[in-house]
């Protein structure tokens, strides 16, 4: 068999948009009914005459309160997403990618506002439906400029993208040190004309996405696009051939599909009777990524082909190998096998039905209760006028000779409002084991609306807490694949590097040499609990983090590194709400963590220090010790040797004395004797 030529393409192209559109209409009908209980118009159960004509929004209550969770839980984070490298030598150019896709490309893409869209779409419609593709804008600025010198309107006037419309010449004197000169200068108006390219995702309606019946996921599917309106000089504006543009019919106005997106395709920009300028007249366009075998090599390749005004072979305007869908499918509950998943609006379209019936019930027994009917006697009353309309202070004339107890009198009917409020609860309570949702799912703890016990309390929080938290990680796996494409975008259209402000410092950005394979996390955060939970979380983290670094050490810790203690603070900043962790604390950068380890390591244990400062200690006390009592010692033998020295010199003055006093004795002895005797003593005989 030989390889299809256009027309043939076309034809096959033409059957399978037939089938999607098929297949689109039969859903739409569950779309439409989904958005109308989201408003409040519930068709289904229409109100009866002069009866309460309220609507429960069970739908929308539910949807409300756990969309700002699922979406603080994914974009409350700085980092959305992070690459994880595949190859050897890819960690550079992962932490790379993902600083420049969290910080430049993801805000610049209108990230945020596609996947808020998707999520509102996935929790209300069932499924949500990202695009990304690279934007080419051509830019025209016309600017004025006067009083320049010529040497300025030549640097003006240099770039090749720069026309100069207007121009004047004059001339003008000013002051100069030689006196005043005449200097000339310009006036000039010039048009700039730029070409800017940037990435962008968003959130598609479900009524313009297209995808075949028998697909389980887009990667199954012989053909995705989508199918919208452009008008003409969109088409020209995108570098499509304007005589080719013109020759397309304009979008019909067909009843049924009037109907089908009556609640959310966009306003016809005129009416149909007015006479309108035939570049702002839109035309069907197709944006589809076929799988077909156009070369018959019995392998089917993934094509780009975009048509407009037509599946027609002459409505055919580019016709291409392509090499991904860039479409993702986002859900936030799963169906297995098959690729819609389960919305809220599914569980809560009953629930919201019935207590809708009751709530009008209710309320009518209240009407019945506080405007009672009359029950009134015929010839009784003079002015029934006074009864069937009555107005405050407006008396009721009662004919003559009638009983006026048994004129008027009123229909009771029984006051049953308050059994409903029962069922009111029980419904409730229904709706909540349904689908999970709770006043915990909008980060309010339980026992912030009732009396109820800590313990109770905190297992209703961590129900709701674990349903949340389910539909976020089921609604990220989807997201892995928007930010997949989104790398591959940034690697092949961003032709040279790119310097940016990040974290207060300008950074480069080449993305030419990063791997377009790296595997993709989405940062799902630390859960979809209260702040208070969160920050709770963080604080035994630290504390453990603590205990670690104090039983091992700060140095080649095998537990708790400085990245570790990195992630447990900035993750604490986020919890308490700031997005923004570098303004409080500062990340070290690995030449700091280098210093800051070595100095760990050269500094001494103090343990060791301590035993050092006792020994110290000791030996300074045993030499104190030893010197006072060498000091002791000597006084104690200068006091020995003074007291030796004072009692021998006692003795001597005691034995001088003694000897004195003998003197003294011996000569009052002979003093006293005879004195013959005492002068002849020692004298000579003769």
């Amino acid at each position: 068999m030989a390889a299809m030529d256009t027309a043939q393409i076309a034809a096959q192209v033409s059957q399978l948009v037939k089938d999607c559109e098929n297949y689109r209409d039969e859903l739409s009908v569950d779309r439409i009914k989904a958005m109308e209980y989201y408003d409040g118009i519930m068709k289904d159960t229409p109100a009866d005459a002069n009866r309460s004509k309220v609507v429960s929004r069970d739908v929308r209550s539910a949807i409300k309160k756990v969309l700002p969770s699922v979406i603080r839980t994914i974009l409350g984070n700085d980092k959305v997403v992070e690459y994880q490298p595949v190859n050897e030598g890819d960690e550079a150019a992962a932490e790379q990618a993902t600083d420049y896709v969290n910080f430049v490309v993801f805000p610049e893409s209108d990230g945020y506002d596609a996947v808020q869209d998707a999520a509102h779409d996935a929790l209300k419609l069932r499924n949500g439906i990202i695009r990304w593709w690279y934007d080419k804008k051509r830019k025209v600025q016309v600017s004025k400029h006067t009083g320049l010198e010529e040497q300025a309107l030549v640097q003006l006037v240099a770039d090749d993208d720069v026309e100069v419309l207007e121009q004047e010449q004059y001339e003008e004197q000013i002051d100069t040190p030689q006196g005043p000169q005449p200097v000339t200068l310009y006036n000039v108006k010039i048009r700039r004309v730029s070409e800017y390219g940037c990435t962008k995702l968003a959130a598609v309606p479900l009524e313009e996405f297209l995808i075949h019946p028998d697909a389980i996921s887009i990667d199954d599917s012989p053909i995705t696009g989508m199918k919208t309106r452009l008008r003409r000089s969109d088409l020209v504006e995108m570098g499509y051939d304007r005589e080719k543009v013109d020759s397309f019919p304009a979008s019909g106005s067909d009843i049924e599909e009037e109907e089908e997106e009556e609640f959310t395709r966009r306003r016809d920009a005129f009416d149909e009777n007015d006479s309108i300028v035939k570049a702002l007249q839109e035309v069907d366009y197709y944006e589809l990524y076929v799988k077909i075998d156009a070369d018959d090599d019995g392998i089917a390749e993934l094509r780009r082909m975009v048509f407009a005004g037509g599946l027609a072979e002459v409505n055919l305007l580019e016709d291409e190998e392509w090499d991904e869908v860039p479409f993702a499918d986002l859900i936030t509950e799963r169906r297995p096998h098959q690729r819609e998943g389960n919305s809220v609006t599914d569980d809560m379209a009953e629930i919201q039905r019935v207590k809708t019936v009751l709530m009008r019930q209710t309320l009518d027994n209240l009407y019945w209760q506080n405007n009672q009917q009359p029950i009134v006697q015929e010839g009784t009353i003079a002015n029934p006028e006074a009864v069937l309309n009555p107005k405050f202070g407006q008396p009721i004339r009662v004919n003559q000779g009638i009983d006026v107890r048994g004129a008027i009198g009123y229909n009771t009917v029984p006051f049953v409002a308050e059994q409903s409020f029962g069922m009111l609860s029980y419904l409730d309570q229904e709706a909540t084991d349904r689908t999970g949702i709770s006043d915990a799912s909008s980060g309010m703890a339980p026992d912030a609306l009732q009396n109820m016990t800590a313990k109770a309390s905190s297992m209703i929080e961590a129900a709701g807490v674990g349903q949340t938290e389910l539909m976020v990680r089921t609604f990220a796996q989807g997201l892995r694949r928007v930010f997949q494409g989104l790398l591959r975008l940034v690697i092949k259209h961003q032709d040279k590097p790119r310097t940016v402000r990040l974290r207060n410092q300008w950074v480069t950005f080449d993305p030419r040499q990063w791997n377009a394979d790296m595997d993709v996390t989405v940062n799902t955060g630390l859960g979809a609990g209260t702040r208070e939970r969160d920050m709770m979380m963080m604080q035994v983290v630290g504390q453990q983090q603590e205990k670690l670094l104090a039983a091992y050490g700060p140095v080649n810790n095998p537990y708790v590194s400085a990245e570790n203690i990195w992630n447990s603070v900035s993750r604490g900043v986020e919890a308490a709400g700031l997005r923004t962790p570098d303004l409080y604390f500062t990340k070290p950068t690995p030449e700091q963590i280098d210093q800051l380890q070595k100095a760990q390591a050269n500094k001494p244990d103090p343990e060791m220090e301590k035993v050092k400062i006792k020994a110290q200690a000791d030996t300074q006390k045993a030499q104190l010790d030893a010197q006072l009592q060498r000091e002791k010692m000597q006084q104690e033998a200068q006091l020995e040797t003074q007291r030796i020295t004072q009692e021998m010199a006692l003795k001597r003055y005691q034995i001088d004395q003694e000897l004195q006093l003998k003197r003294q004795t011996s000569a009052m002895q002979m003093l006293t004797r005879d004195p013959v005797s005492s002068v002849n003593i020692g004298g000579d005989p003769g």
